[in-house]
């Protein structure tokens, strides 16, 4: 009798092809426990379903000769397992190790190192400052430090496509900030639901190196409870605190310290109706990180990494979505009243905006910007600007600027 066929590892990203000679689905590992890549076929695509521990390969090959209509060779069958387990796309004693290996080599790791370097920014120092200076000259200008700053938010999407969003947040920032701790509440896309990830290493860019603070990130550790995530593997392939290292590094050199926060999701609370501080774990987080912000007050910028809404074929909309035209346009204006309650400092109002069906919008910044809420309590924000980007032909994505103020 033939075993089950191992299961497929539904973290992964899944999109459509991008290359028009090789339709089918591309699958990717967003954890970089691989850095494969690969398309599976139209009628391979068919079989994923069969990936389940539970049917075998005979019963994959039968589902697969009854679409096409003619005779699968079971070596085709065995070779497309044999390369999704290769690279590491199956649930298997092989893909344990691989993960264990990938997550101790970041705990061991002295350094996180820029992982988005050469993909989202140049690499090199001289080519990074040249590209961030045109980024940040662009718009109607610089303006003036705000004296009672308290903190900004920008986009975590690439520097390509927000460039405005990001300079107009940054341009908020000055030489009289630069002996601040910066606490980054960094969006978490896979992170673990109800935790905060933190790591005790210095952020390496192309521009330098950024330190820690680390008697903070401690007092978090040691006070912040269950929901404290301390050396979270996350840190190691998510760009929502990376870019904002980059941008802080530019803006103010590299004499800052940082407090890189990745902000897992909400998910209880979207699925609950029920406020996030509900969970006595994430309460008891907001608590610490609160009266940090107190007795520190005045010596910290807060610093949120947040993407809004994400609408269209990308995030499974059934219709395409084009920036400021069509049903997007009413997607501004609910992004606007959410940004609304967000600047007036409004938990409740926000989250009541939020959680009705389970957040359609989408907003991956919901978890950072509600920890702010609760941490900076009384903290009044302007929007300095808003955009909405096709992040594909189909798929859109919106973010702002913003700059959050003493009350």
């Amino acid at each position: 009798m033939s075993e089950p066929l191992p299961r497929l590892r539904l973290d992964l990203e899944f999109l459509p092809s991008p290359l028009q000679d090789r339709p089918g689905l591309f699958i990717r590992d967003p954890f970089r426990y691989t850095d494969a890549a690969v398309i599976i076929p139209p009628l391979l695509v068919e079989g994923l379903r069969f990936l389940d521990g539970q049917q075998t390969e005979l019963d994959l090959q039968a589902h697969l000769v009854r679409i096409a209509g003619e005779i699968v060779p079971g070596e085709l069958v065995r070779q497309f397992i044999d390369s999704l387990n290769q690279h590491g796309f199956l649930h298997t004693a092989a893909f344990d190790q691989r993960k264990a290996g990938r997550r101790q080599e970041f705990r061991d790791a002295p350094l996180r190192t820029p992982v988005h370097a050469g993909a989202a920014y140049p690499t090199e120092d001289a080519a990074l400052r040249e590209r961030l200076d045109q980024f940040c000259a662009d718009g109607a200008g610089a303006s003036a430090p705000a004296a009672d700053l308290v903190g900004i938010a920008a986009p975590h999407v690439s520097p390509d496509g927000g460039f405005r969003s990001y300079a107009a947040a940054y341009r908020r920032l000055g030489d009289k900030h630069a002996d601040r701790t910066f606490v980054i509440l960094g969006t978490s896309h896979y992170g673990e639901p109800e935790a905060f990830g933190l790591t005790r290493k210095p952020f390496v860019t192309p521009l330098g190196t950024v330190e820690p603070d680390l008697p903070l990130i401690n007092e978090l550790v040691e006070k912040g409870g269950p929901a404290v995530d301390l050396e979270d593997y996350c840190h190691s392939i998510e760009h929502s605190i990376e870019f904002q290292c980059v941008f802080l590094q530019h803006r103010l050199g590299n004499g800052i310290k940082i407090v890189p926060i990745l902000c897992g999701p909400l998910a209880e609370s979207l699925l609950q109706g029920r406020p996030p501080e509900s969970n006595d774990n994430v309460r008891r987080f907001f608590d610490t990180l609160g009266e940090i912000g107190r007795r520190r007050a005045g010596r910290l910028i807060w610093v949120l990494g947040i993407d809004l809404a994400h609408i269209g074929r990308r995030y499974g909309d059934s219709t395409p979505a084009r920036a400021e035209e069509g049903h997007l346009l009413g997607v501004r204006r609910a992004d606007e009243d959410r940004l609304a309650r967000v600047c007036a400092s409004d938990a409740e109002g926000f989250f009541e905006l939020v959680h009705p069906r389970h957040d359609d919008l989408r907003w991956c910044g919901y978890s950072p910007a509600y920890t702010f809420l609760k941490a900076v309590p009384g903290a009044r924000g302007e929007v300095l600007r808003y955009e909405q980007w096709n992040i594909d032909e189909q798929s859109v994505v919106s973010f702002a600027g913003i700059e959050f103020r003493a009350a």
